[in-house]
């Protein structure tokens, strides 16, 4: 548990920022506040008592310098992450602090590794990209499956959501990615990023997810930031996610409203299984977790990664992915109150196609 460290929020007062908040402070921390909407700022704070919080925009660097000061790690949580990530890990940088961010984003996160990697090496500093529901989650749970393995033919991940009602942040966040992929998909294969043109709709397969969750129509190539992570540290050169249907549509409705709170802890009323099979030859392994709430469960993801990194529970340094910094069985044994993770023997695993 955090020993009163000061860990800077930047973009708090966001659906995740949010969260990440009560989070620190449920675990003994002591959040610091930033973000560039002073009003949104000091709401925030006077709902957490004894919180303070600065005033910082990641066009400014000075701003943010001022922001970090005092902390001992920071939390990005404001997207789009193309925008911020990098002047926030400079920041980091700077400050010598741990970075964390919750960017679901595939090429913000590419770039964090492409530039980053070297100076936060160099400088000692744990940069640790996507540690969120997207990104961190699927690749701690490759990585568990992976057990004694060194190297798999193939990963699979495949989301269940029964639902998706995406918060503001999360449709920027999809238009600053499409942009930069000049409307290409893109998936990785080959062992390699590859970006290709767009012909049609998603192909569809029928996934057979865990009770209570059962066969579930998903889309084939519905690529999220685990083509990003996992690759990042495992030898797998085919890596493919997949999401349901239903969840795909009710994210390019224009018209799904963002989720709403429907317990005392925020959540909504969403539910969540992250089925994960990797196969090496003619076995396969699989582990799968489910829970409550996207957006909620990214905060005790990113707070879990910043407890290991402060009290120095890591196996690598600079920018690395959750499977790749941390233990990854340890870690998801320590969301037990927020994730149900069940291994399954071969008999039981799905063949994708």
């Amino acid at each position: 548990m955090g020993t009163g460290q000061t860990v800077a929020v930047f973009g708090a007062y966001g659906h995740t920022g949010r969260f990440v908040v009560t989070e620190l402070r449920s675990r003994g921390f002591v959040p610091l506040l930033l973000g560039r909407d002073e009003d949104r700022l000091r709401e925030l704070a006077a709902a957490h008592p004894a919180t303070a919080y600065r005033v910082a925009s990641a066009d400014d660097a000075a701003s943010l310098d001022r922001g970090l000061t005092g902390a001992a790690a920071v939390v990005n949580a404001a997207g789009p992450f193309a925008a911020t990530a990098g002047p926030v890990i400079e920041a980091a940088l700077r400050a010598g602090i741990a970075y964390v961010d919750v960017a679901a984003e595939i090429e913000a996160n590419v770039d964090t590794f492409t530039h980053y990697a070297d100076r936060a090496r160099a400088a000692g500093v744990a940069v640790v990209p996507a540690m969120a529901f997207f990104g961190g989650l699927g690749d701690l749970l490759v990585t568990a499956a992976m057990g004694d393995w060194t190297a798999a033919d193939e990963a699979h991940v495949a989301y269940g959501l029964s639902s998706w009602h995406p918060t503001a942040g999360t449709r920027v966040s999809g238009t600053v990615s499409h942009r930069r992929r000049d409307g290409r998909r893109v998936r990785h294969t080959g062992g390699r990023l590859e970006y290709y043109a767009a012909d049609g709709d998603l192909p569809t397969v029928e996934w057979d997810f865990p009770a209570p969750t059962g066969r579930r129509t998903v889309l084939a190539g519905f690529t999220m930031a685990d083509v990003v992570t996992v690759p990042s540290h495992l030898s797998i050169p085919e890596v493919r996610t997949y999401m349901t249907a239903d969840a795909a549509r009710d994210l390019a409705a224009p018209e799904t409203p963002a989720p709403a709170a429907v317990d005392e802890r925020g959540r909504s009323a969403q539910t969540f299984t992250v089925d994960v099979v990797v196969r090496s030859g003619d076995t396969r392994r699989r582990v799968v977790a489910t829970g409550r709430d996207i957006y909620a469960v990214s905060a005790p993801l990113a707070v879990e990664a910043v407890e290991r990194l402060l009290d120095g529970r890591t196996a690598a340094t600079g920018v690395a992915s959750a499977g790749q910094i941390f233990d990854a069985p340890d870690f998801l044994r320590a969301l037990s109150t927020h994730l149900d993770i069940a291994r399954h023997d071969d008999s039981r695993v799905p063949r994708p196609a």
